[in-house]
């Protein structure tokens, strides 16, 4: 009987102890490690996937990228999409938040859509945000549940920004073609362009993006008048 309470008085003694006195490690540091892991596969994906496409990338090259066994790579993400689902979340998602959310209409509309043009500029041309979105548009077609979450996640936010935009120049009298609300994507064309053009003809053809994008937004307002 005295056996059994000291060995009851020891295991309580024992389960007092701190975590790290028994060699175990706390709850808080293992799940700043796995997110540390989960970190680092993310960025192990974006760089493959910039490097080899997302057809070609293969989810060993992944793991072997991050340092991580490839089953390591299962206990964050199910496949290949969802992994990818997580670059454009972490990557591009927060730069479209920012730059959807304007600032009360006080000035032009015309410089409400120039700020917003400029920053993505200088957001994504050169920057691997732009590699994702050049990944997307070349190997979308082939994958449409990676091009319809993009779509919804990115493309729909920028759309409905750049509608509710036009919108109201058109009520100003800053727009006079009406149809442009139904066509937005036209108000960001030289984006887009831009981000094309840098990857496949910039080494023969240097693109002015700011200077093309201020003769985009004449066409459409009307020169501006400098005084």
């Amino acid at each position: 009987m005295m056996k059994k309470s000291a060995k009851l008085a020891n295991k309580s003694a024992l389960s007092a102890e701190p975590a790290s006195a028994r060699g175990e490690v706390p709850a808080s540091n293992r799940a700043a490690r796995a997110q540390e892991r989960r970190a680092a596969i993310v960025e192990a994906a974006m760089e493959e996937f910039i490097a080899r496409g997302f057809a070609a990338t293969r989810l060993d090259d992944i793991a072997k990228r991050a340092g991580v066994a490839k089953g390591t790579i299962y206990l964050h993400f199910k496949d290949k999409e969802s992994m990818f689902e997580e670059l454009v979340r972490i990557v591009i998602v927060p730069v479209v938040a920012r730059l959807t959310a304007l600032p009360p209409p006080t000035g032009s509309v015309r410089d409400l859509i120039e700020a917003f043009a400029s920053n993505f500029l200088k957001e994504v041309i050169g920057t691997r945000r732009g590699d994702l979105v050049r990944l997307i548009v070349a190997e979308g077609p082939r994958f449409p549940a990676v091009a319809d979450f993009y779509y919804r996640e990115v493309v729909s936010r920028g759309i409905a920004a750049m509608r509710a935009l036009i919108e109201l120049g058109i009520a100003r009298g800053e727009i006079r073609e009406k149809d442009l609300a139904r066509y937005p994507q036209i108000l960001v064309a030289p984006a887009m362009i831009a981000v094309i053009w840098q990857s496949l003809f910039a080494r023969h053809a240097p693109l002015d993006a700011q200077d093309m994008l201020r003769v985009h937004l004449d066409l459409i307002f009307g020169e501006r008048r400098t005084t």
